[in-house]
């Protein structure tokens, strides 16, 4: 019997419909009946028309589905009285409601694609950054002080509990791959700043504790500020990167801008149960619903929802159409025909996602 699955959706602010029902079309050209899709409301605009950024219907949703796949969030004009951003909260209360505790962001040069690094072509570059989704920096969102107007804190959180999941996720992932384009070599780099800071001393610690129990894959050492040239300079070298949840955010948007950018950056956030897909680009709302954005990112996303899918359920057929699609871009981006406005050319939203249709036929 054919397995079909219960996807929500949740399209969101500025570019964030186009580019999720882009995505909605593709995953339906590739597997037919087997995804059903329900549309649930949220992001900054629905805050604005009824005071909730996260519904708790699309809560609700999210938690009964088999997984999430989000346009994007946020208007920069819609925030609350701290100043921070409504938008944000959108996916900050679903990775902490759902538990979604690795960030997997993708870095890869496709075909097709022009590096701003020089020399370096397709295949040189692919690695994966994992990023702790649910604690670091960003878990004092919401709890820092500002006192008086005259300082402000915001606090750090490392667990042993939050380190050793997302270390263990890294190590099995590096498992699963074919090592680092430059020597085949399956290596995790812990990505910190151990040699300053007592919480990163603390987070490569439980790294070192969790990789002893893999001994086929090298540990490989990076202090957040050097591993910002060294993505530059010898991006091969890397097969899975680790990170505590602000440097993972700062340099996988460094890594998405050594393949082409953020509009074909892929983003998933998995939890021991549930996984939330998108694009890790923006609202982008200055060229919203002018037929501008670049799907690609939600694209690659919902390819990732696949796997994820295909590798929890034991479902092959799966897997294979989340390789039909990823092939389905590269192949798209390679012919250089159709080619979005952030690489370079001007092909519209609706023309990338028939492009990418057409070549999964």
């Amino acid at each position: 019997m054919t397995k079909t699955y219960d996807i929500t959706t949740i399209d969101g602010d500025g570019i964030g419909p186009e580019v999720c029902q882009s995505a909605v079309a593709v995953l339906r050209e590739a597997c037919g009946s087997r995804l059903r899709f329900d549309a649930q409301p949220g992001g900054a605009a629905h805050y604005l028309r009824s005071g909730a950024v996260l519904p708790d219907e699309t809560l609700a949703a999210c938690r009964q589905s088999h997984a999430s796949l989000h346009g994007a969030a946020g208007l920069p004009e819609v925030t609350y009285p701290d100043g921070t951003e409504v938008g944000n909260d959108l996916h900050l209360q679903l990775r902490f409601k759902l538990d979604l505790f690795a960030n997997v962001r993708p870095i890869r040069l496709y075909k097709g694609v022009q590096s701003p690094l020089r020399d370096w072509t397709a295949g040189q570059i692919d690695y994966v950054i994992v990023r702790e989704n649910t604690e670091g920096l960003y878990a004092s969102r919401g709890a820092g002080i500002n006192l008086r107007g005259e300082l402000a804190t915001d606090t750090l959180v490392v667990t042993r509990k939050g380190v050793e999941r997302v270390a263990k996720f890294a190590f099995e992932l590096s498992r699963r791959r074919s090592g680092a384009p430059r020597d085949g070599q399956r290596r995790v780099t812990v990505c910190d700043k151990a040699n300053i800071l007592r919480s990163y001393a603390f987070f490569r610690a439980v790294f070192d504790e969790v990789g002893a129990a893999y001994p086929d894959v090298q540990r490989d050492y990076a202090y957040a500020d050097a591993i910002t040239v060294h993505m530059l300079k010898k991006p091969d070298f890397y097969d899975v990167i680790v990170a505590e949840n602000m440097f993972g955010d700062i340099i996988s948007d460094l890594g998405a801008g050594t393949v082409g950018g953020l509009g074909i950056a892929a983003s998933a956030e998995l939890g021991e149960t549930h996984g939330l897909f998108q694009g890790a680009h923006g609202s982008a709302p200055d060229i919203a619903g002018q037929n501008l954005a670049s799907p690609v990112a939600t694209v690659l996303s919902g390819a990732l929802m696949l796997r994820w899918l295909a590798d929890r359920h034991g479902d092959a057929a799966l897997g294979e159409d989340a390789t039909r699609v990823e092939r389905a871009v590269e192949a798209v981006l390679a012919e250089g025909v159709t080619v979005p406005r952030d690489l370079g050319g001007d092909a519209s939203c609706t023309a990338m996602t028939e492009a990418i249709c057409r070549a999964l036929l």
